[in-house]
């Protein structure tokens, strides 16, 4: 990395981090680039809360809808393209604004991502079949002699992890705590300052479900229609997107459109929750702002961490 100003914005889904990203990147001629696992994916546009069309030519906008929901970008790779735009950006000598909600890519710059080697098809297949066995309660038992610490911080329904903790020890034979443990930071210390951004509650409640309202008169319900036509696997990250599954129920006849809304909202509030949970074990020596407080104020607060 060239020696260049970092801001790392996080916080939980619906808490306002888009709009004050772009107030600070208009007020100091700052570029975004985004650190949201869903945003990543061009199909999904209203559903994940992309900044519109208008607001990405507002300020240069990087690493937003730069995927197709075909495939499966990991955490590695996001880390790998974001350091090269970091790079670019540190060459104009602006300020770069990296701005989202998914926890690991912040643990990824700043703790450092382990350099685990690729896990065999064969043990990868073996381990989702356990799962479908075993179901989690049992499964996560499994893991937890293996890997106490990932068992103990995996959260709950979260298969994707819980899964790829169990893989990694199988086939590499180390757990993926200790891999995890033997990292460097991709950020120097000194070269970025982060801030968690923080709402009461109630408000970030009320927020969620007036995005999901928002969604739904936007337009979300075509997008996952377009999504389904496409019969693409359903363990591929776009289609584990918030209300995306609400919506498919909902368009197949499962759900009510009224039963499918409240699913999307109730899913989008638990979400949140974990976030904070997240960045409250993950981030807590990172100074807290209120969402509500401006940019002006936040900024003094990134420049003075």
């Amino acid at each position: 990395m060239n020696s260049a100003s970092v801001w790392l914005v996080a916080g939980p889904t619906a808490c306002g981090k888009s709009a004050l990203a772009l107030a600070l990147a208009t007020d100091m001629g700052g570029e975004i680039v985004n650190a949201d696992s869903m945003q990543l994916y061009s199909d999904l546009r209203v559903l994940t809360a992309r900044p519109s069309l208008a607001e990405e030519a507002a300020a240069p906008h990087h690493l937003f809808g730069v995927a197709n929901a075909a495939e499966a970008w990991s955490v590695g790779r996001w880390l790998t393209a974001a350091l090269s735009i970091l790079d670019e950006i540190a060459g104009r000598s602006r300020t770069a604004i990296v701005v989202g909600g998914t926890g690991l890519y912040f643990r990824a710059l700043t703790k450092g991502l382990a350099a685990i080697p690729p896990v065999p098809a064969k043990v990868r297949a073996t381990i989702q079949t356990n799962y479908d066995q075993l179901g989690e309660a049992e499964f996560r038992q499994r893991l937890r002699a293996f890997d106490p610490a990932a068992a103990r911080r995996i959260a709950s329904a979260d298969r994707q992890r819980l899964t790829r903790a169990l893989e990694v020890h199988t086939a590499t034979g180390r757990t993926l705590s200790d891999w995890q443990a033997d990292t460097a930071p991709r950020l120097a210390p000194g070269a970025w300052s982060g801030v968690v951004l923080t709402l009461p509650r109630p408000e970030l409640y009320a927020r969620i479900e007036a995005r999901l309202d928002a969604m739904i008169a936007n337009g979300a319900r075509a997008e996952v229609a377009a999504l389904m036509a496409r019969g693409l696997d359903p363990r591929l990250p776009a289609m584990k997107a918030l209300g995306v599954q609400s919506f498919a129920a909902e368009l197949t006849g499962r759900l009510s459109q009224g039963d499918a809304l409240a699913e999307a909202k109730a899913e989008t509030r638990r979400y949140a929750k974990r976030q904070v949970a997240w960045f409250n074990h993950q981030a807590a020596d990172w100074p807290r702002a209120d969402a509500r407080a401006g940019s002006n104020a936040i900024a003094n607060i990134l420049k003075s961490a």
